[in-house]
């Protein structure tokens, strides 16, 4: 705001676009003083009618004295929108694409479009329109010109987007000092130059050396390899001890080579057949682990310690993420890496967050960015309580084109970077053929970063010097522009001719550097071709994993027990639990010794001893703080001042830290994050539950990609639980199936558990199970079919004994059946909800059911044979094994179970089906329809054949 008391110098204190209003709003009040708001007309008052320096009044039609000239103030105010303009528009008219020449007659740029002349912007002093105006710029004209020179360059921004006043500031005063460039001395321009010829050299070396094969190479954005060199460098010295890098296939094996210095011999190893195990570094040096299926070479990670220079070395690691073909699907999972490397989890409460202990790098493909959907439910994690990670760095690695689609069919916006616009991310455009232009955009991602701890994105707009992969011909689908690149010179060549001109390297200096890249490869070649062995088989599993589950004590002392589910019903004082509620949790006080311990009672126990023994938790989902079904009320909301506790944080027993959040609405992006979180800290029992477990079908390429195969794929451990609200309860097709068919058919290998569990008693034991081998070889992630309608059903809860001293069991038997071993006729075998249905159907059932027992299969996969087999040797008289479940035939367990239950079946025992006929959806919509078709099968599964 302006000195009110500053009547001769009534424009003091505003600039720019500020002036522009205030001016309008000025002329404005002098027309009608009632038009403009208090604040403003008290301003005007003081100001009285505006005088210049002269006191000369100025009308609505005056003149504003300015050095001496009388200029208009519709002049002023041209002037101020022409510089903002620049400011807001440069970006359209910069030399930003290296490929196709931009005009650069843009219409904002012209000051005719303004009604200014020369000499109009030549009256008006720069600082009116530019208040931090370098010296040497002194009136207007200079001030434009100076701005388009800032704007129009082959660094470009879009920041108007930003609505934080002070953001946008700090932006633009890096950008118009010119702070956003360094100045690099002659040995770090050298550098750069020799980290082009490397990237360049490698690929060329690539490209001469595997004719054909596919390697998605860098050629066209190769700059990036020196940027990430740079805010990596940057990030470590700046204390970062954690620096994580998600990206697709483009440029992967350069960034490998280059930034992770994998060295080049196991490359080229991976190009003959498979890793040459004798050319991999040991896996404490190199962070490689291939698993047993492995992977194409350009979708493998490392992990790796990164070293400043020969003499400073720090423990920083480098991670470069594994990643599926799924493009953009590893974004979440590098941001759970980063927010696990942030946290303290060895106490009690939530973690404690250092965001500038590690930061994440994300290069993302200029289709991709808009096309995934997965990149904005990333973009919305950023600033949110459980998910933000103080800001990653985006780059789009642009290549002009998505594998054969030009970009305008792959994006209804002008830029690809356009979607970041709507999380308020500052977007910076570079061409890709400057290098210098690529490290002032990174410094600046950098220093935002670091100062406001929020995203940022560099769209490097360069092109793909081949096909999308190096079999294709571009030239079909884009004649015209691989024309222009085919004759376009590389990076390399454009910088060293810069150099060669400003006399910073002579010819020779160039040729050796390049003669030592490429004598570097052929001896690293030759090495590959020395210890080259054809013996290539197929892998087995590890034996901790074939071996199956190991047996884990899960009891708990019961005086523990006791102990801590009395501290979980103490809040502060004079905090307010909502009555309801907390006559809901003071049962829970007496549910031990009654023996009713229900589902998230149980929960809430299990979590309370798992933290006691120093096992950190983390838990999220869109409603997890209270449950989608009202169950679990972990975080208590104080109705009079809507403060929130958890019993959780300050249990005197918890010796690790408890976070637990509330999720956006999205599943992939959570997931993969979840994900993430757990791989990088495998410590920690990382739980995610889906609000109903038919919605975790949004996040299939998470689930088929990384977490079934993972391990088997890239080495890749994972402990992470998946809690999926299942159950047919007349709901609906959205509401009742968690499509527990699919975990069945990725299941191999021991890959993972997947259970169904009918007790709350089996839930506290496989819950404490899980977290005990979380850090042991034979740890692997947990898929659990969670209840609805039995979170509150009495013939789910356990009693204190079957918690302190049971465990888990992958079957259970029917209580009071299958007695009398003559009789028994029939077998059925279920799981979760249906067991209970036909629980209750022969518990309320006054006929003999002597010829009947039913078996709770609780753990689904691995497929307990051996437990099932010995029950059924029991039988001598069995005629009949049944399979009974909710979902209809060709969903749910059957189709996985059939072939099993044969295989154990004995001789001349029927194995048959009852259930829902096949169908395409997965649930009926009309309840009554439903209740009616339950209550069928539950009647022929335990009605005996005439």
């Amino acid at each position: 705001m302006t000195n009110r008391s500053n009547k001769s110098k009534p424009w003091q204190g505003f600039h720019g676009p500020n002036l522009g209003y205030a001016i309008e709003l000025y002329e404005q009040y002098k027309n009608d003083p009632d038009s403009v708001d208090a604040e403003m007309k008290e301003l005007f008052e003081q100001w009285g009618p505006p005088a210049t320096e002269d006191n000369t009044t100025v009308s609505s039609t005056a003149n504003v004295q300015t050095t001496g000239n009388t200029t208009d103030l519709s002049k002023v105010i041209a002037a101020v929108k022409f510089a903002d303009n620049i400011r807001t528009y440069g970006h359209l008219a910069a030399e930003i694409n290296p490929i196709e020449d931009i005009p650069k007659n843009a219409s904002f740029l012209n000051p005719e479009e303004y009604n200014l002349t020369k000499e109009d912007l030549k009256a008006i002093p720069a600082n009116i329109i530019w208040s931090e105006a370098p010296a040497g710029v002194e009136n207007g004209w200079d001030a434009i010109n100076r701005l388009k020179e800032i704007y129009t360059k082959s660094l470009a921004y879009e920041f108007s987007h930003v609505h934080d006043a002070d953001e946008r500031k700090w932006l633009d005063q890096m950008v118009e000092s010119g702070s956003v460039y360094r100045d690099l001395t002659k040995e770090e321009r050298v550098s750069l130059l020799k980290r082009l010829i490397e990237v360049e050299g490698f690929e060329n070396f690539l490209h001469r050396t595997f004719v054909g094969q596919k390697r998605f190479s860098i050629e066209g954005v190769d700059a990036m390899v020196p940027m990430l060199d740079d805010i990596i460098r940057s990030g470590v010295y700046g204390g970062a001890r954690n620096v994580m890098i998600g990206m697709a296939h483009r440029g992967r094996l350069s960034v490998l080579a280059h930034t992770l210095r994998k060295p080049y011999s196991v490359i080229f190893s991976e190009f003959h057949h498979s890793p040459n195990k004798e050319l991999v570094p040991s896996e404490g040096s190199m962070g490689i682990n291939y698993g047993w299926t492995g992977d194409v070479k350009y979708h493998l990670g490392a992990d790796v310690p990164f070293e400043l220079s020969e003499s400073e070395t720090v423990s920083a690691r480098l991670t470069l993420a594994n990643n599926p073909s799924h493009l953009e699907f590893v974004d979440p999972v590098v941001e759970g890496y980063a927010r696990a490397a942030q946290e303290e989890r060895d106490s009690a409460g939530y973690p404690e967050q250092d965001v500038s202990r590690a930061f994440g790098i994300l290069i993302h493909g200029d289709a991709a960015f808009p096309g995934e959907g997965i990149v904005a439910e990333t973009l919305n994690l950023s600033q949110l309580r459980g998910y933000h990670t103080g800001g990653t760095v985006h780059i789009i690695a642009n290549n002009l084109i998505g594998f054969t689609t030009n970009s305008s069919d792959s994006r209804s916006t002008k830029y690809a970077s356009d979607l970041a616009k709507g999380y308020e991310i500052p977007i910076v455009h570079v061409n890709a053929d400057d290098p210098e232009a690529c490290l002032a955009a990174i410094h600046l991602a950098y220093q935002y970063r670091t100062k406001y701890k929020k995203d940022f994105l560099i769209d490097l707009i360069g092109y793909r010097r081949f096909g999308h992969n190096e079999m294709d011909d571009p030239a079909a689908t884009q004649p015209h522009l691989y024309k222009k690149i085919n004759s376009h010179a590389t990076v390399k060549s454009i910088y060293a001719e810069k150099l060669l001109s400003e006399g910073l390297i002579t010819s020779e200096e160039l040729n050796n550097l390049e003669d030592g890249v490429q004598q570097s490869l052929k001896e690293e070649y030759d090495r590959v071709a020395k210890n080259d062995k054809d013996d290539v088989k197929e892998l087995d599993p590890p034996p901790s994993i074939l071996n199956g589950m190991p047996d884990i004590d899960t009891t708990v002392d019961v005086d523990t027990l006791r102990d801590i589910n009395e501290n979980l019903l103490k809040w502060p004082e004079g905090f307010n639990v909502y009555p309801k509620l907390e006559r809901i949790l003071k049962r829970r006080g007496k549910a031990l010794g009654e023996g009713k311990v229900d589902w998230a009672h149980a929960e809430s126990l299990a979590y309370a001893t798992i933290l006691s023994e120093g096992i950190p938790i983390r838990l999220t989902g869109q409603d997890s703080e209270r449950g989608t079904f009202a169950q679990r009320h972990v975080v208590l909301h104080d109705p009079e001042t809507d403060e929130t506790f958890s019993p959780m944080h300050t249990l005197p027993e918890a010796k690790a830290s408890f976070a637990i959040h509330n999720s956006p609405l999205s599943e992939a992006s959570v997931l993969g994050f979840e994900y993430g979180y757990n791989v990088f800290a495998p410590e920690t029992l990382v739980l995610w539950e889906a609000q109903f477990g038919d919605f975790a079908n949004t996040a299939q390429v998470i689930f088929d990609q990384f977490i079934s195969a993972g391990r088997a794929k890239w080495g890749q451990k994972s402990g992470l639980v998946m809690l999926l609200p299942h159950g047919y309860e007349g709901q609906g097709p959205e509401h009742s199936s968690a499509r527990l068919e699919r975990f069945l058919t990725m299941a191999a290998e021991n890959n993972w558990v997947v259970g169904n569990l009918t007790s709350s008693a089996q839930y506290f034991h496989i819950l404490r199970r899980q977290a005990k081998m979380l850090q042991r070889d034979e740890v692997r992630p947990l898929v659990l079919m969670t209840p609805k309608s039995l979170l509150r059903n009495p013939k789910v809860a356990s009693t204190e004994s079957q918690l302190s001293e049971g465990k888990f069991h992958p079957i259970l038997e029917q209580p009071g059946l299958g007695e009398d071993t003559d009789k028994v006729e029939r077998v059925i075998l279920s799981s979760g909800k249906m067991a209970i249905d036909l629980a209750t159907e022969v518990e309320s059932n006054t006929k003999e059911n002597d010829w009947l027992h039913i078996l709770r299969v609780e753990q689904l996969y691995p497929f307990p044979k051996n437990e099932i087999k010995d029950v059924l040797n029991r039988y001598q008289n069995l005629k009949e094994i049944v399979w009974v479940q909710e979902e209809p035939k060709n969903m749910g367990a059957w189709n996985y179970a059939e072939s099993r239950i044969r295989e154990l079946a004995p001789e001349n025992v029927k194995v048959s089906y009852t259930g829902r006929v096949e169908r395409s959806s997965t649930a009926g919509g009309e309840p009554d329809v439903h209740k009616k078709e339950q209550e069928r099968i539950v009647r022929e599964a335990v009605t005996r054949n005439n």
